[in-house]
């Protein structure tokens, strides 16, 4: 038995949920890949997976050797990336999450471009709103949006988004357009669940001042492009990042109110677990991403930046 090689397949078949899956993704036979757990199991003399007609499950000691293999794999992959490695000959799987609508709107030209620039790349990408545990998950890096969570992360930030506030023209017609943040007390206000205080909208003045408006309304999830889908077909006011409501607005679907009023710029940011070496790939990817969101988003300016 070729104990990397099981390692490698018993973190896919983890990762995939099922033996056939893992075969498929690996390009071998279902059989092959069951009889290298199986032979994995009986060196370590322990059970890893618990096995049913419908699931898979890890054991506890499957677990805690999970979670080591995918460190191992990790460090070797990035070991041998060390090696010889340019930034013109990047290679290996970069395994990333970012919030949907941002990776929607803006990572499929950004991973397409920095794909063309770099051909040995391949990405695996999770998109999700909730922000994963990144260790546990097996991932080399994710791309937050404004909270960076409790993790114990290295943040990089790379570009900033601002905030909008948008109804549709029906709405507008059908309720009244808001001069003031205060009138958004009295507007139907559609909330996003992942914000710190999410039914706490702040505003700053063309004076300076600050106004807090508690608002509400008859509808709360925790994906910014349905609410703005929402919005659009007229069932209240929507706030979220240019990315999410720049298009919409462009398409006459929503309208900008209290534009005047600012909301604040949110931190853009690229996020991995704290390693002392950092892969060639990761590295790569983030300076260009930087440099992509300079160059395609209004307030990607990377200015004042701290580096790593």
């Amino acid at each position: 038995m070729d104990r990397l090689e099981a390692m490698q397949i018993f973190c896919k078949v983890v990762e995939l949920g099922s033996f056939a899956a893992a075969a498929d993704r690996l390009d071998i036979s279902t059989s092959a890949v069951s009889r290298q757990v199986a032979q994995l199991e009986a060196h370590l003399q322990a059970r890893l997976l618990n096995r049913t007609t419908r699931r898979l499950s890890l054991t506890d000691d499957g677990r805690a050797y999970y979670e080591r293999c995918l460190q191992l794999l990790t460090d070797l992959e990035e070991a041998e990336e060390l090696v010889g490695n340019s930034q013109a000959s990047l290679r290996g799987t970069l395994r990333l999450t970012a919030p949907i609508s941002f990776g929607i709107w803006q990572l499929p030209q950004a991973l397409a471009d920095f794909c063309a620039m770099h051909p040995d790349v391949k990405i695996d990408l999770s998109l999700s709103d909730h922000q994963v545990d990144m260790v546990e998950a097996g991932l080399d890096m994710a791309i937050r949006i404004g909270e960076l969570g409790t993790q114990n992360l290295v943040a990089r930030p790379i570009g900033k988004a601002r905030l909008m506030t948008c109804a549709s023209p029906a709405y507008l017609a059908r309720r009244g357009t808001p001069k003031h943040p205060a009138d958004l007390r009295h507007h139907a206000c559609l909330t996003y669940a992942y914000n710190a205080d999410p039914h706490n909208w702040r505003y700053q003045g063309p004076n300076e001042q600050t106004e807090v408006v508690h608002v509400s309304g008859p509808a709360h999830g925790n994906n910014g492009i349905a609410l703005r889908e929402l919005a659009a077909q007229g069932l209240g006011i929507s706030r979220a990042p240019d990315f999410v409501m720049q298009s919409a607005v462009e398409e006459g679907r929503l309208v900008e109110i209290l534009p005047e009023w600012n909301t604040g710029l949110l931190n853009i940011y690229a996020a991995y677990p704290s390693r002392r070496h950092l892969s060639a790939k990761v590295r790569g990817f983030v300076s260009f991403l930087q440099e992509w969101l300079q160059s395609h988003c209004p307030y990607g300016k990377k200015d004042g930046f701290p580096g790593e």
